[in-house]
């Protein structure tokens, strides 16, 4: 009875097309499943941007003379923007159409690469990045919004992982594309391979949506205030998480402003939101349960996607020393244990229940975590091999129930609106684990050293044949002294490794925590049912 409601709903969503008669409800209209997959490819760039330059950002630096401290801007300014765009995204589809919203933002994010790409000074990067963040934004909510409002709920074990696929895998490979890229060409192709396929993503959009209708008398009850203090809430929010750990939090004037603008802020928008006839966002999707909690798992997910993503090559790259294109290649292991178990993902939606999934995708991600807190500084390719096979799997079997169940128990009409929420959870679950992991490794890489500088002393015996063991293999007459530095470079470095594995600790614990949890969700409708009768 449940499944048949849902069916009904998401039917009664889907306006007929010209011609095409009473069709059977599983049929999926081939024009819309092309339009899908060339949305599904828009979004595929929109998250591979982000972690194409991050692997790169030397690079960007040299050819842009910018110093350490702006280069972090190229990716700042990218987030910031895009973190205000997808919950703005859920009006502007409504308000537009899809087809509007999309092709304006497929082609908008195009220009944008090109602009970036043609950048001869950081102060135009950060314009093109912050605008490139804020329209490419706007296309991921619009995706998963789609899926659910095109596809009959038999058609969902397909759709799910395959949206599910794009989201991993785009971060997962994003350093090897860019590493590539970077060492074969040059940084500016980093956006310059943007152009051919955005503006065929954009054709597409234009010739093949029609999923739905504009509704453009909404922009004349357009929350301007609500948007105003929205862009601050969130996107100073944004600036805090990003540069937090690098200027010590607080004690930095320019990131506690930041702070109590974007907390004064955040009240402005709720009671806006709140009280006012048309919000800019509509919060009524968090009344739904599945919703509400799946937006929270989603929340960890992204703290697993962008915090695991990020500290690999960190490690990687202060200890082994790898390059981009190094770092990208040992990386490729996730990537592509995700792409294999996406079909088994798939197959397994129709069988079995999916908080089972969900749960035991936690699990394996908590297992991977559990065994890189065995990490040491010789790790390389085949000691992170397992780890990340882990990780990638878990990854697949969590992002893809935790899809179907959120937004597959959600009202036609807040589609929208909650796949923008969703889908901002998750980044901005990116953003505080990024902000989390960065203070952790710093603080326990300080009490790592303070601990082995303690034991590194004159009384200490191994210590004093270690430095003399050390200074027999230098044939110098400062040997002592490069013995004695070659000692200390050797402790911090064993002080970073410990603090790595102390975070890997408590990422397993995190996912460990919330793997039962699943059980506070209802189970959604099955999703075999209908597709048994064709």
């Amino acid at each position: 009875m449940a499944r048949a409601a849902t069916t009904a709903a998401t039917t009664d969503a889907l306006p007929a097309l010209p011609g095409s008669g009473a069709a059977p409800i599983d049929r999926v209209d081939p024009k819309r499943l092309v339009a899908f997959l060339a949305m599904c490819f828009g979004m595929f760039m929109a998250f591979l941007d982000i972690q194409v330059v991050s692997a790169s950002l030397s690079e960007i630096q040299a050819g842009l003379a910018a110093s350490s401290d702006e280069v972090t801007w190229v990716q700042t300014a990218y987030l910031m923007a895009e973190v205000v765009a997808i919950p703005l995204s859920g009006f502007l589809s409504r308000a537009l159409g899809t087809r509007i919203m999309f092709a304006t933002a497929a082609a908008g994010f195009t220009v944008a690469s090109l602009m970036c790409g043609l950048s001869s000074s950081m102060n135009e990067m950060i314009v093109w990045r912050a605008l490139q963040g804020f329209i490419g934004g706007g296309m991921v909510p619009t995706v998963f919004a789609s899926a659910y409002a095109i596809f009959p709920p038999s058609r969902q074990p397909v759709i799910t992982p395959l949206i599910g696929l794009v989201a991993t895998l785009a971060p997962t490979i994003g350093p090897t594309v860019g590493g590539y890229l970077t060492d074969a060409l040059s940084w500016h192709w980093l956006f310059f391979i943007n152009i051919v396929p955005g503006i065929l993503v954009t054709l597409a959009a234009i010739a093949l949506i029609d999923f739905d209708r504009p509704n453009l008398k909404l922009f004349e009850r357009f929350d301007w205030v609500g948007l105003t203090f929205m862009a601050l809430f969130l996107g100073t929010l944004e600036y805090v998480l990003e540069d937090g750990p690098r200027y010590d939090w607080f004690e930095d004037s320019t990131i506690a402003l930041a702070a109590v603008v974007s907390a004064s802020s955040a009240v402005v928008f709720f009671a806006r939101v709140l009280t006012a006839k048309e919000p800019i966002v509509d919060l009524r999707a968090f009344t739904d349960r599945n919703f509400a909690l799946g937006s929270m798992f989603s929340f960890v997910l992204g703290i697993g996607l962008y915090g695991l993503t990020y500290l690999y090559p960190v490690f990687l790259g202060q200890i082994r020393g790898f390059n981009a294109l190094l770092v990208g290649q040992t990386l490729f292991v996730s990537g592509a244990t995700m792409f294999l178990c996406a079909p088994i993902v798939g197959r397994l939606m129709t069988k079995i229940d999916p908080r089972l999934m969900l749960a035991a995708g936690f699990a394996i991600v908590a297992l991977s975590n559990w065994e890189a807190t065995y990490i040491t500084k010789d790790w390389d390719f085949v000691e992170l091999f397992v780890p990340q096979v882990l990780r990638g799997c878990g990854l697949m079997f969590a992002i893809v129930p935790i899809t179907s169940i959120s937004l597959g128990t959600l009202k036609p009409d807040m589609l929208k609106n909650g796949s923008g929420l969703f889908n901002l959870t998750r980044n901005l679950g990116g953003a505080v684990g990024l902000a989390g992991l960065n203070t952790v490794l710093d603080k326990r890489i300080d009490l790592h050293l303070a601990r082995l500088h303690d034991s590194i002393t004159w009384a200490r015996r191994p210590a004093v044949e270690a430095l003399a063991n050390l200074a027999a293999r230098i044939p110098r007459s400062d040997a002592q002294a490069m013995a004695l530095k070659q000692l200390f470079l050797f402790v911090r470095q064993q002080g970073i490794v410990m603090a790595f594995a102390d975070v890997f600790l408590l990422m397993c614990l995190l996912f460990l925590v919330f793997a039962p949890l699943v059980w506070l969700m209802r189970r959604p409708a099955p999703l075999a049912a209908g597709a048994g009768g064709h």
